[in-house]
């Protein structure tokens, strides 16, 4: 029993230190915030999400709580009821959610991706009209950009938009895929190409479907991903809508189109790396306590030094990400896009490797649902996968910050 109280004690001043170490570099602001929201993961935690999932529901509970305590909003402009922070702080929300095995996926898409675009390029209507639901959680929006034969390649997205010239309304038709949340989010923002009448050519442009407008029908795609948001595949048959759906200005679509990608990038990077932290959390604490001979197996460096590599590779991606999101919420775009891609590529390799040193380091216990991470080995794949290939980013990379010539 003696032993057992000392590496409780032990185990409190390891994680305060180690708590102090990662949150050095932040501001006290930010240091608080990460507290807070990981006061609130820790009332939920992980058994609560694997119950959301195996009822097939939603995990509304935390959304609504988090929601109350403006965790949601916090990147969104003060005047429409958000935080008035920036990526930073909403970053910090869903990795430290992500660390206590209760993660927001559809804090990537609706407050990061859809309320950055509406707010840095919706129209005044559009702001009022979206922002404040945003911002308190009453409110979703889901982001269809992935198209079957488009991929990686978003120049080839073949959905369209004209107008229709007795009623000026719009008519969208095509198809998107891996479309997250639609069956919960009040509407999704839809990224489809409008004929440039200057020169012929097809451009860019964002469009906000409301869930239940006539010709926007979805078709749930079936996962071994265990998650409490679906993917789903949306068609779009001359889906009519008003002329105010239109996202700002429909010349600045490639700018509103990036202004939601790299906040999603960033975003995505903050999943993997609460993910990857709870796994590494859950096989240290094991590694502490479980003794095959007269030791705990975590004296061993066979099993210590795979989990040390982790703890460093975990650090070394959060501070891309801080630098990302610092970048992206000074207005620094194209160094942004570098970071972030740089942010979510180390992100997502810290989050598979820790996963499976963790699965590793429990053995046939990592495989059981009592200790829950066998169902993380599937999940730490989607940050390496989506929202853009890791290989895609190394082609950015290689192009855009190396000048060299492009293979394709």
């Amino acid at each position: 029993m003696s032993t057992a109280r000392s590496t409780g004690r032990d185990t409190s001043r390891s994680a305060a230190r180690s708590s102090a170490r990662s949150t050095v570099l932040e501001t006290e602001e930010h240091q608080a915030l990460r507290a807070a929201v990981a006061a609130l993961g820790k009332r939920y935690g992980r058994d609560y999400m694997t119950r959301v999932v195996a009822d097939g529901g939603h995990p509304d509970e935390l959304w609504a709580d988090a929601a109350k305590l403006g965790y949601l909003g916090v990147n969104l402009p003060e005047e429409y009821g958000g935080g008035g922070g920036g990526i930073a702080e909403l970053s910090i929300v869903l990795e430290e959610l992500g660390a206590a095995g209760s993660p927001l996926l559809m804090m990537v898409v609706s407050p990061a991706i859809c309320g950055t675009v509406i707010a840095r390029f919706g129209t005044e209507a559009q702001k009022r009209a979206w922002l404040p639901g945003l911002a308190d959680g009453s409110r979703t929006m889901a982001f269809g950009i992935t198209e079957p034969d488009a991929g990686s390649n978003s120049h080839r997205i073949t959905t369209t938009a004209r107008r229709d010239p007795d009623s000026g309304d719009w008519l969208l038709t095509g198809r998107k895929v891996f479309i997250s949340g639609v069956d919960i989010a009040d509407a999704t923002l839809i990224v489809g190409r409008t004929s440039d009448a200057r020169t012929g050519s097809l451009k860019p442009c964002l469009f906000i479907v409301p869930r239940d407008t006539p010709g926007f029908d979805r078709r749930q795609i079936a996962m071994e991903l265990q998650a409490a948001e679906k993917q789903f595949e949306l068609v779009l048959d001359d889906v009519r809508l008003p002329a105010d759906a239109l996202v700002g200005d429909g010349d600045a679509g490639l700018l509103q189109l990036f202004a939601g990608l790299n906040p999603e990038r960033i975003m995505t990077a903050a999943f993997a790396l609460g993910m990857a932290r709870y796994a590494l959390h859950r096989a240290t604490e094991y590694a502490k306590e479980r003794s095959v001979w007269k030791t705990p197996i975590g004296a061993h460096q066979a099993i210590a030094h795979p989990l040390a590599q982790s703890h460093i590779e975990i650090e070394l991606a959060r501070l891309m990400t801080q630098k990302a999101a610092r970048l992206y919420d000074e207005g620094e775009d194209m160094a942004a896009g570098e970071a972030a891609n740089m942010a979510k590529l180390a992100a997502a390799d810290a989050c598979v490797k820790a996963v499976d040193q963790a699965v590793h380091t429990l053995g046939g216990n990592g495989l059981t649902k009592e200790f829950g991470l066998a169902s993380l080995i599937v999940a730490s794949r989607v940050a390496r996968i989506a929202p853009v290939s890791r290989e895609m980013i190394l082609n950015y990379v290689s192009h855009q910050t190396l000048g060299l010539p492009k293979s394709y």
